[in-house]
């Protein structure tokens, strides 16, 4: 079993930035990809961006540009720097791991991912 634990959400103008950190405790040798997806008010959760453990990443074509993601495996810990943030970015941030075998890039679909974190709201708003 891996637990995740999101935080770093919050509320933020337009054109601001905000990281979210997700806290990996557990089995954590067991999980090869972690990602961060969100999902708005009655509208599907959807990737957002997504690492390997060798370092390959995707990206949501709305996002790229603006949000990085990275991973610190010493602390345990999976971030998502999120910068020139837009309205349309508002939505709850879920943090997500899973071991994908015989990949080179991560899976975009969020049926591949085993584990979940609880979320962290995220609203940009002036």
């Amino acid at each position: 079993q891996v637990q995740l634990v999101e935080s770093g959400g919050g509320l933020v103008q337009p054109g601001g930035s905000l990281r979210l950190a997700c806290a990996v405790s557990g089995n954590i040798f067991s999980v090869n990809a972690m990602g961060w997806y969100r999902q708005a008010p009655g509208k599907q959760r959807d990737l957002v961006a997504a690492i390997l453990s060798g370092g390959s990443t995707r990206y949501a074509d709305s996002v790229k540009g603006r949000f990085t993601i990275s991973r610190d495996s010493a602390k345990n810990r999976l971030y998502l720097q999120m910068n020139s943030l837009k309205p349309e970015d508002t939505a709850v941030y879920y943090c997500a791991a899973s071991f994908m075998e015989s990949v080179t890039t991560p899976r975009p679909e969020a049926y591949e991912y085993s584990y979940w974190g609880q979320g962290t709201q995220v609203t940009v708003s002036s």
